[in-house]
């Protein structure tokens, strides 16, 4: 573990591995930057088969050096980082869900436009849902 030096004070720090269920590094891309949440990409070899191939992992940089990644585990993209250095605008728990609820409207928008769909309405609601709402038109054969 690393230690960090914070006015004066130190500490142990502490990376908390959070499973998610964001699994298309397009639609969390996508969601990141619909968020304004600046990233980088990082791309690495898998060290989960021998098949040679490179993925990507998403590192959100913090002013304290304590850099908040999204590491593919070879299935799903888990969010780890130091939670005692956290210095986003949300929460950590409002962080993911903000960030899973962007992943999903991404999903449906981009899953329903392969089939013809396309959103007509988006509202944001006061309990912090939002309801988005796609149509497609289908031409009765005469």
């Amino acid at each position: 573990m690393a230690v960090h030096k914070i006015t004066n004070k130190f500490f142990m720090s502490h990376f908390t591995n959070i499973k998610t269920n964001l699994n298309n590094l397009l639609y969390l891309e996508k969601s990141l930057k619909k968020l304004k949440i600046n990233y980088k990409r990082e791309k690495f070899k898998s060290h989960f088969s021998n098949d040679g191939r490179y993925y990507i992992d998403l590192i959100i940089e913090q002013a304290n050096g304590s850099d908040i990644k999204f590491c593919w585990n070879g299935k799903d993209y888990d969010l780890v980082g130091d939670v005692a250095l956290w210095k986003q605008v949300y929460p950590i728990d409002t962080f993911i869900d903000t960030v899973t609820q962007q992943y999903a409207e991404e999903l449906i928008i981009f899953e329903g436009q392969k089939t013809g769909f396309q959103p007509v309405k988006y509202q944001k609601n006061e309990d912090g849902s939002n309801t988005l709402v796609l149509q497609r038109w289908y031409e009765i054969p005469k």
